[in-house]
């Protein structure tokens, strides 16, 4: 259920429960109990109770864990089908994760818009900021870019408030897409093209 939330997005207990595979009641309390360790936060709309992750603390320390995590072994098609999307491309929270965002991330490093800084972030430059402002990317104030190391892929993707922005200007430009799996997005046919023209990734990757 925590994982399930780790895109940033609301998520009614009985979407969770059917995420889990367990029942409503067992859901309930195991929701009840994360909400009491802190981990989650929770809204009430008329007859329904909403859950989120209480922060970006929380969706890192997923991913943490994911990285110490066996893997999980797949037992059918459908399993297969969602692992590998999931891997593909992602939303760790509120930023791009999986192959796509070690992608984006070696190609702004490698046209030097960002460049490699102490325990795996990195400094933004000034043409960085340029080039993605001139694609509609809103940066925040300030150079220090954080990152985290992507659990499927084992290297740093980009993350914190320059990550965030940097998948809401993807979001809005229509390059990638929320899909109906929970965390997994999806990048569109001029998605793929304007990655490929404007950040030098090439997607699918071969």
């Amino acid at each position: 259920m925590l994982l399930a939330l780790s895109d940033g997005r609301d998520l009614a207990a009985s979407a969770l429960a059917a995420e889990a595979g367990v029942s409503a009641s067992t859901a309930s309390e195991h929701l009840a109990q994360l909400v009491c360790a802190g981990l989650l936060t929770v809204a009430t709309q008329g007859r329904h109770r909403y859950y989120r992750l209480a922060g970006p603390a929380v969706a890192e320390l997923l991913e943490s864990v994911s990285r110490l995590a066996p893997t999980t072994q797949i037992r059918s098609l459908r399993e297969g089908t969602a692992a590998h999307a999931l891997r593909q491309a992602r939303s760790c929270y509120d930023h791009l994760a999986g192959r796509l965002g070690v992608a984006v991330t070696d190609a702004l490093a490698a046209r030097r818009w960002i460049e490699p800084s102490g325990d795996n972030g990195f400094l933004l430059r000034d043409t960085g900021r340029r080039e993605l402002a001139s694609l509609g990317v809103a940066l925040p104030a300030g150079d220090v870019v954080r990152s985290c190391i992507d659990w499927t892929e084992r290297r740093p993707h980009l993350a914190g408030a320059h990550g965030r922005s940097l998948l809401t200007g993807f979001l809005t430009a229509g390059w990638v897409a929320r899909s109906a799996r929970p965390r997994v997005l999806v990048v569109t046919a001029s998605g793929a093209a304007s990655l490929r023209d404007c950040v030098g990734v090439e997607w699918p990757p071969p």
